[in-house]
């Protein structure tokens, strides 16, 4: 919470989503370069039977119990990629699309103009995991935005998300049985433990998505 109200602060006060987000990486000590998407504001909001809901209002206040009929990533029109943005997918190492949200999440990010494309036009070897495991998710709502966007829930929805600029799609070894189904989509795909539940299969997960992507450390 008091994070949040850190950066609503810094926000009223006039600094960009950028200063905001390098002011807090300096804040947590973390020695690394971290971009938000846009400086622009970018609302999710979740089209459901009883109306238009901000994302927090559907997720939190709500608890997901509403049926999604479409999601609507508000000002994403106007926005255009935060400084540096662009250059860094283009120079990257590699591009890791993490667990995460494949709609409201990474969706989000891909909405931005000019971002998709700089995935299409990059050099750099874009490696995803997929966060729907058996068919659910580990935690989040994203079953219930896929299902409601007419998507399959499963490691080969989520592949299909990304195809048109994946080169590598590594699933849990629980849906192994899908691997064949996924390269059928033209993806190079690795099925191995996905579930980071210590340091040790955090660890391993990060080497295999190293080793994924022709990188070592």
């Amino acid at each position: 919470l008091a994070t949040h109200i850190h950066r609503t602060n810094l926000l009223r006060q006039g600094k960009t989503i950028s200063e905001v987000t390098d002011d807090l990486r300096k804040q947590f000590g973390l020695g690394i370069r971290l971009l938000p998407m846009t400086d622009q504001s970018v609302a999710t909001n979740i089209i459901t039977p009883v109306g238009q809901l901000h994302f927090q209002e559907y997720m939190v206040k709500r608890r997901c119990m509403d049926e999604v009929q479409d999601v609507l990533f508000a000002g994403v029109q106007e926005a255009r990629p935060a400084p540096g943005v662009l250059d860094a997918l283009k120079e990257a190492d590699a591009i890791l699309l993490s667990p995460s949200n494949p709609i409201v999440s990474i969706g989000t990010i891909l909405a931005v103009p000019g971002i998709h494309d700089a995935l299409h036009e990059t050099s750099s070897m874009i490696i995803a995991i997929s966060p729907i495991i058996g068919g659910a998710p580990i935690k989040g709502p994203a079953d219930k935005l896929m299902s409601g966007l007419g998507m399959e829930v499963s490691a080969i929805g989520v592949a299909r998300c990304y195809r048109d600029f994946l080169d590598v799609m590594i699933i849990d070894e629980q849906d192994a049985h899908l691997v064949s189904e996924i390269e059928d989509l033209g993806i190079p795909t690795i099925a191995t433990n996905t579930i980071m539940r210590d340091k040790e299969s955090k660890a391993a997960l990060a080497h295999k998505t190293l080793e994924a992507a022709g990188l070592s450390y």
